[in-house]
This record gives C-alpha cells, sequence and structure tokens, in this order.
C-alpha cells in the first residue's frame, strides 16, 4: 500500500471530527401511508432530511390510556443531521395525529464516508 493512502484517510477523519457533524437516524412511526408521506416528504423538501424511508407495516403492542393496544403502523426511518433533530422533531408533532407520537433519535457513529458526506451536504446545518 502507497504511504500517502493512509494519510489520505487520516486527513479526512480528522477533517470530520473538526466539522463536528454528527449524522443521526431518527425513528417514528405512522398509524397510515398518507401521514407517513406527507411527514416524509415534508422533511426532505425542507431539507431537514437526506432521505427518508417508510418501512412495511409493523406491529406494535404499546401500552395507552390505561389499556395495551395493538395496532399496525409503518416506521419512519429519517436520516438527517444531529444538529436538526429539534427541527424535525417539531416538524412530525406539527404533522402527526398522535398526541404522543415516538421521536427516538440515534447517532450514526460509524458509516460510509461518501453517505455521512452526501448527509452532511444536503442537509441544512
Amino acid at each position: 500500500m502507497p504511504a500517502y493512502a493512509g494519510m489520505t484517510v487520516l486527513t479526512y477523519r480528522i477533517k470530520r471530527y473538526d466539522m463536528q457533524q454528527t449524522s443521526q437516524l431518527i425513528l417514528t412511526t405512522c398509524p397510515d401511508e398518507a401521514t407517513a408521506k406527507k411527514i416524509a416528504r415534508t422533511l426532505v423538501e425542507k431539507k431537514l432530511a437526506a432521505c427518508v424511508k417508510i418501512q412495511a407495516k409493523i406491529n406494535a403492542i404499546y401500552y395507552w390510556d390505561n389499556q395495551i393496544i395493538e395496532d399496525n403502523e409503518l416506521q419512519l426511518m429519517i436520516i438527517t443531521q444531529a444538529s436538526q433533530y429539534h427541527f424535525v422533531e417539531q416538524t412530525i408533532k406539527k404533522l402527526h395525529p398522535y398526541d404522543v407520537p415516538e421521536i427516538i433519535g440515534i447517532d450514526i457513529n460509524n458509516g460510509s464516508t461518501d453517505y455521512l458526506s452526501w448527509i452532511e451536504d444536503y442537509v441544512e446545518s
């Protein structure tokens, strides 16, 4: 391996840490496809997310209003920057029919540098 190859990777890693940008995966669920698409499209159009994946129906069992409820929901996987979490959360709450929608942010500590750069380039900081 050429000596400069390792130096290029090291330089890139230092650059990414200096920028202090952390990509984030935000999860939420929706009761129907129309709500899921509306939230997804709004987040991408406003450049609050680079990508939103709508997963097929999932079966959710949860406790609400003193009872155990079983529902079908769709899960959104929202790819964004951690710096945008607050704005993503506000947008979801504004468009979501649930009183207390699930909104969970998970920092992405590792990933393809090309993919993470794409997220960083698209999402407003």
